[in-house]
């Protein structure tokens, strides 16, 4: 009985046998794969792979090895990793591999990754979305590369990142780093000193030691670079890509010779004087459709300049005309319509071709300039009853402009005539007018004189029909001439600024407006665009809202609004 509980039969082991193998065998009832060996081009260690002379990553590695360290030959484009290898968990060392590309997703999907050395190749690209899927990396080391720039937001998959080597590379401090810069200063990363290896006055200096600020990144979309400024755009210091920054937005089915654009009760307006339609139009901002919308008019027969001027709640406008008169017309709120007030002296004032308005000490004044042999430009000063006659300022001399300009906290009038060259008055405060200061250089025939002001220096701008305009400087106790611009044909030449930019609109009769961008180290004006606009008579600047708006009236063809269009390089 012993004896036969402790053997068994033949049909007993068959039965047993049969059931050990239904248990090893996998549900498919396939035998599980051997482990990968070793690839013949590697030598592993327990955890580590180390290839040498491999072409290429190699495709099956033993699971347990969580560590990859490929050698010689080079390999000029990183593959996919994860189709290829086990999920390294720890460190994976690609270096002195010669990689001169790593494309997307290259380490998807290794998610457990913590380690990642990829040093002395010839990286010259990345991708933005090059480390995707790395959420456990703590440790990357890019050093010793040929990086030149860097993707915006490169580390952003990185959550946890802890250190972070980028020594050792090419990186230029223009636009594309701008957003390095900003990370810089808000990650806990430790990130080793990287310096600028151009442009040329930022070489060597800490790109941890750059301040956002130091970038100017605007510039437009889609236009092509100017062969001089093909470079990237880079901080302020130096020069900034050029494109087409002006674009239609808006036609305006009218002629025009002046655009004073004005803001009243928190509303945006523009005055347009029309002499061909006999009247004075005053268009409003529509911000919800972005246009400019007719509002009211003037009646005005001849109209040369239609002049808001808002003193506290009180709208004014002052039309000039060059046939029967001119006149001072008030908006009146209770019927909400414009009544005239007021005529202008027609014997001081019988070919008016500018007006300026300001205040000094707290009094509103408005100058014409009277272009007729016989008038004079007039000064006249705001008081209780309307505006009345303050100052003769310069008679028969056939002046074409004024310009109200601040020099070291003195008042100035600078008035261009057609006979001589343009005058400089100052403001006497102990007498309470304008007393003659001397001429602005040798130049006749100016049509128009305007001023911009680039930090602490003031310029003036000389326009000419005949002959160059000018850009001059103030220098102390006169102007010198700064730069000559070709000009032929030139009633306008307008400086004005959108935001940091300094433009210049010199228009004429006979062939393209130019659009001039001031560059400050050269501290000249240089060719930015061109703008179709027929015998353009004036250009205004706008900001309404967030659109930036040029508007350039002109005496032969419809008024147009052009809108200044930017894009920030460094995104």
């Amino acid at each position: 009985m012993e004896l036969h509980r402790r053997r068994m039969t033949g049909g007993q082991l068959s039965v047993l046998l049969l059931f050990l193998a239904l248990t090893w065998l996998p549900a498919g009832g396939r035998r599980p794969p051997r482990p990968p060996p070793c690839p013949p081009s590697c030598s592993c260690t327990r955890d580590t792979a180390f290839c040498v002379d491999s072409k290429a990553v190699p495709r099956n590695l033993p699971h347990e090895v969580i560590s990859l360290r490929p050698g010689t030959p080079p390999m000029p484009i990183l593959p996919n990793l994860p189709m290829l290898m086990p999920p390294l968990s720890l460190c994976s060392l690609l270096n002195s591999n010669k990689f001169t590309l790593i494309g997307d997703n290259a380490f998807a999907g290794l998610s457990h990754l913590q380690y990642l050395f990829i040093e002395n190749n010839d990286i010259q690209a990345l991708s933005k979305a090059t480390f995707r899927g790395l959420k456990s990396l703590t440790h990357l080391s890019l050093a010793n590369n040929n990086l030149q720039t860097l993707p915006r937001d490169l580390f952003k998959p990185l959550d946890i990142l802890s250190d972070l080597d980028l020594r050792g590379n090419t990186l230029a401090c223009d636009c594309k780093i701008k957003w390095l810069v900003e990370w810089l200063e808000s990650t806990n990363t430790t990130v080793p000193a990287i310096f600028c290896s151009s442009p040329g006055q930022f070489e060597g200096q800490r790109i941890r030691d750059l301040a956002p600020g130091d970038f100017q990144c605007i510039t437009t979309g889609k236009g092509p670079l100017s062969p001089i400024t093909s470079q990237a755009c880079v901080p302020r210091a130096s020069w900034l890509p050029l494109s087409s920054d002006f674009v239609v937005h808006q036609v305006l089915p009218f002629q025009s010779v002046s655009a004073e654009p004005f803001t009243y009760a928190s509303d945006l307006y523009v005055a347009l004087a029309q002499p061909s339609a006999s009247s004075c139009a005053i268009l409003k901002w529509d911000y919800v459709e972005r246009k400019l919308r007719n509002f009211d008019h003037i009646p005005a027969h001849s109209a040369v300049q239609c002049k808001p001027i808002v003193v506290q709640n009180q709208l004014y406008v002052v039309v000039a005309q060059l046939f029967g008169g001119s006149y001072i017309y008030r908006w009146d709120t209770a019927v909400d319509k414009f009544i005239k007030i007021q005529d202008i002296d027609s014997q001081k004032t019988r070919k008016p071709n500018d007006i300026e308005a300001f205040q000094i000490d707290g009094d509103w004044y408005f100058v014409i300039a009277d272009s007729s042999k016989a008038g004079s430009t007039s000064l006249y000063r705001l008081n209780q009853n309307g505006f009345y006659s303050h100052q003769a300022l310069h008679a028969w001399h056939r002046d074409t402009d004024v310009e109200y300009v601040e020099n070291d906290g003195k008042p100035r009038l600078i008035i261009s005539s057609s006979s001589q060259a343009p005058v400089i008055y100052q403001w006497s405060r102990a007498q309470k007018q304008f007393m003659s200061q001397g001429e602005v250089g040798d130049m006749l025939d100016v049509q128009m004189v305007k001023h911009f002001r680039v930090k602490r220096d003031q310029f003036l701008c000389l326009s000419r029909y005949i002959g160059d305009s000018k850009v001059v400087r103030w220098e102390g106790q006169r102007f010198i001439e700064l730069q000559t611009l070709p000009s032929r044909g030139s009633m306008v030449m307008q400086p004005f600024s959108v935001e940091q930019r300094q433009y210049l609109a010199l228009g004429s009769d006979f062939s393209f407006t130019h659009i001039y961008l001031w560059e400050e180290e050269k501290q000249k004006f240089v060719k930015f665009q061109e703008l179709s606009v027929q015998a353009p008579r004036a250009f205004r600047y706008v900001l309404a809202a967030d659109v930036q708006l040029l508007l350039a009236p002109s005496f032969k063809a419809n008024t147009l609004v052009y809108r200044h269009m930017v894009v920030d390089l460094s995104l």
